[in-house]
């Protein structure tokens, strides 16, 4: 037995799943977690001994790799400094201005400890502006586990429930409307029917808990010219996708400016935390200057301000890494489409800059209902193969792969070999 295998033994007896987060188990694969040890570029290492090339990176934020030095560095002075203080800090200041002054949509921002409630808070507040209750999110598109968002949510929860699950009552997501992602017309829909009720349209920019589905061209751009129409607030949940794709984010890639905006761990160079942020008009209505409270004592953690700054701080002072990863990761992906044609399979590689998603589907995959003809069993298998051949994939279909800075095209190279083994040799 495997220590990884002895620990997964322990942690069912004291954990729920034996995890802290349903997405690290590898049930739906039909098999145990890896229980990683360390972690360095782009390697993790598990507790017996193996190395893997790491395509999660933490779920997106180590776009740097893991252990950087410039964020481990800022991470140690502060922890010298004190672990949190419950006050404020020059360096939420620093972290602030560096976010407005990189997201052009963001004027003011908020500092929380997680995409979950960054996305909670946005929306409560999106309510308060508009005075309104109704928001419209899209199914397969994951927001977070609070109440009110697990409607057709994607990621670990994948499955047609509303609510998605138990303990959410009815009333929480009675306001909840679930449109079609990249169909406008199921969004015009819902404003024609109760437009002077919504408050708002939350969405992924790129839809990244159902694989990785990219907009249509058109999609995001009829979202803005929709709740201009109506007076609505147009949220863009950038937990993924904000200094992913680039500086500015999804909105800046696609060229679509939203009202307000999410952001997730990345910020924070992988340590909890999340943000939200917007006009200033909308922004000063959180408390205490405004009326929609929102609070959170260890908000703006000065370590993981001081790990956010480093990052950002890099990725600011290196523009040209995004052109640099965007490039490496187009080259990776096509070559990933033209090993499966080598090979005679006919799946269907997904890519926006340096998030992919390999689907086990002919289907073109556009929405929550195509990315759900791919073939899990197969998946499963692949997924086994692949992790237990030294490349660490996330163990469900509808999660993302993530390329970081720390991949080298030698590492790149490898996984297309290993691939291509599978792919040439297996049953289906």
């Amino acid at each position: 037995m495997t220590n990884s295998e002895k620990l997964f033994q322990k942690a069912v007896q004291v954990m729920p799943g034996g995890v802290n987060s349903p997405v690290r188990a590898f049930g739906s694969v039909g098999a145990t977690p890896r229980f990683i040890q360390k972690a360095a570029g782009a390697f993790l290492y598990d507790e017996d001994g193996n190395q893997y090339i790491d395509y999660i990176g933490s779920w997106g934020p180590m776009i740097l790799g893991h252990a950087r030095q410039e964020v481990l560095d800022g991470v140690i002075e502060a922890c010298k400094r004190g672990l949190s203080f419950g006050a404020a800090t020059a360096a939420e200041v620093e972290m602030a201005e560096l976010v407005c002054g990189l997201v052009p949509s963001v004027e003011m921002v908020r500092m929380v400890n997680s995409g979950t409630e960054a996305v909670m808070s946005a929306i409560r507040l999106a309510r308060g502006y508009t005075r309104r209750d109704k928001i419209i999110k899209f199914t397969g598109c994951y927001h977070g586990h609070s109440d009110g968002l697990l409607v057709a949510a994607g990621s670990g929860v994948m499955t047609a429930g509303v609510p998605d699950s138990l303990g959410v009552p009815e009333g929480c997501t009675k306001d909840t409307l679930s449109a079609n992602y990249n169909d406008l017309d199921s969004v015009k829909g819902h404003f024609e029917r109760c437009g002077e009720e919504i408050a708002a349209v939350i969405v992924e920019p790129v839809a990244a808990n159902m694989g990785v589905v990219p907009p249509k061209p058109g999609f995001l751009e009829g979202l803005r010219g929709l709740c201009d129409a109506y007076g609505a607030l147009l949220i863009f949940d950038e937990v993924i996708t904000g200094f992913r794709l680039g500086l500015d984010g999804a909105q800046g890639f696609y060229g679509v400016t939203p009202d307000l905006t999410t952001f997730g761990k990345i910020i924070g160079g992988g340590m909890p935390v999340g943000a939200y942020g917007g006009r200033r008009e909308i922004m000063e209505l959180v408390s205490p200057v405004g009326g929609v409270y929102q609070a959170g004592t260890l908000s703006g953690n000065p370590v993981a301000m001081a790990a956010g700054i480093a990052q950002l701080t890099f990725l600011k002072g290196h523009p040209e890494c995004y052109a640099d990863l965007n490039q490496q990761a187009d080259k990776f992906y096509g070559e990933m489409e033209q090993t499966l044609r080598r090979c005679g399979q006919p799946w269907r590689v997904n890519h926006v800059g340096s998030l992919g998603c390999l689907y086990f589907t002919e289907t073109e995959v556009v929405d929550y209902g195509s990315a759900k003809t791919s073939d899990t069993e197969l998946f499963a298998k692949y997924c086994n193969y692949m992790v237990g051949h030294g490349v660490y994939l996330a163990p469900s279909q509808f999660e993302a792969m993530f390329l970081s800075l720390a991949h080298t095209q030698e590492m790149l190279h490898g996984t297309l070999g290993i691939m291509e083994e599978y792919f040439s040799n297996a049953l289906f």
